[in-house]
């Protein structure tokens, strides 16, 4: 029996799609308002690291 079996007789099941696609689209934004907000001096030199 297939897992998807499993999925179907689950009532509700749309509500953990649904949740797991917001927290993915609440962590991009987070990540995103970060990147625009973060001072670029400071990520010059973090990139820097690697080659340092």
């Amino acid at each position: 029996m297939k897992f998807i079996h499993y999925l179907e007789k689950i009532s509700n099941i749309s509500i953990y799609g649904m949740s797991s696609f917001l927290i993915f689209f609440i962590f991009f934004c987070a990540v995103f308002i970060y990147v625009l907000r973060a001072d670029k001096k400071e990520l010059n030199s973090i990139s820097r690291i690697p080659l340092d």
